[in-house]
């Protein structure tokens, strides 16, 4: 790479090296210009360009130009200060996505796991805000069926015939039924329900130990339990409830570079999930 593809630039004090393709992906903007020695603001210092701006700041808009995404941290609060450094830099598109402050928050999600015993079966029911959460649950968790002889609840080994998949009850969206445990049959059958939730391989037919094993998936998960509640108890049947902050999706914009275009007026904006 030669010297000219790179460019170094102190921000504030903060030192950033980047590509000189990367600053111009937006040729209208001053960060373009000035690659091109057409801001006389931006002062050349020993080989840097010297910006008396916000170096912490600028390092979410070196961010954007990388990825064209805006996706901020759970805990960020300067929207309007980095959207008025959007502004100073020319980069209208950033500053535009920026607006939609209520996008680019974090939300909180609330989860809930009601769980009753009722003789040899548990019985689950999950409860979430957020639908994608659920339908990523329902994607660790299998409910396997089959027969076995004279063999109980507590019977640690699945019955010798081949156990079968059976799809999980979605009431809705936002919620899934499943059981496990064993119901008599006729004669000295009982019909078994093993659950397996993911990356766990293990087949648990007792109720106890798949409440465990999902609780504390969701823990692992980012969850964090806020209340346990009895809510009937002639039925056993207790309530978890768990919230986390769900990061937004970050927004994106795509920018038509053809010939002639500027880069800006083409720029479109569409959303993209972004990791937890």
């Amino acid at each position: 790479m030669s010297s000219r593809e790179v460019v170094v630039l102190s921000v504030g004090g903060v030192r950033f090296v980047t590509r000189a393709s990367t600053l111009q992906q937006f040729p209208e903007s001053r960060l373009a210009r000035m690659v091109s020695d057409d801001d006389r603001e931006f002062k050349l210092v020993n080989g840097e360009f010297f910006v008396d701006r916000d170096g912490a700041l600028f390092s979410y808009i070196m961010d954007f130009l990388r990825t064209l995404q805006v996706s901020l941290p759970t805990d960020f609060s300067d929207y309007q200060r980095l959207q008025r450094e959007a502004e100073f830099y020319g980069l209208y598109s950033l500053a535009n996505l920026l607006s939609q402050e209520h996008l680019l928050k974090p939300r909180l999600e609330i989860l809930e796991v009601r769980f009753s015993l009722q003789e040899m079966q548990a019985f689950f029911r999950i409860f979430g805000s957020c639908s994608t959460t659920i339908e990523a649950l329902a994607e660790q968790i299998t409910v396997f069926t089959g027969q076995q002889s004279g063999q109980g609840w507590n019977s640690p080994f699945p019955s010798q015939k081949p156990l079968v998949p059976l799809p999980l009850e979605r009431p809705s969206h936002h919620d899934m039924v499943f059981q496990c445990g064993t119901e008599y049959s006729a004669g000295d059958q009982f019909v078994a329900r093993y659950v397996s939730i993911k990356p766990d391989k293990r087949k648990l037919i007792n109720g106890t130990n798949v409440l465990g094993l999902l609780l504390d998936t969701l823990l692992k998960d980012g969850f964090r339990l806020i209340s346990t509640r009895t809510v009937a108890s002639e039925e056993k049947a207790e309530c978890y409830t768990f919230e986390r902050m769900k990061r937004a999706a970050g927004l994106a914009i795509m920018v038509n570079q053809t010939p002639g275009s500027s880069g800006v007026a083409q720029a479109r904006r569409s959303q993209v999930q972004k990791g937890k």
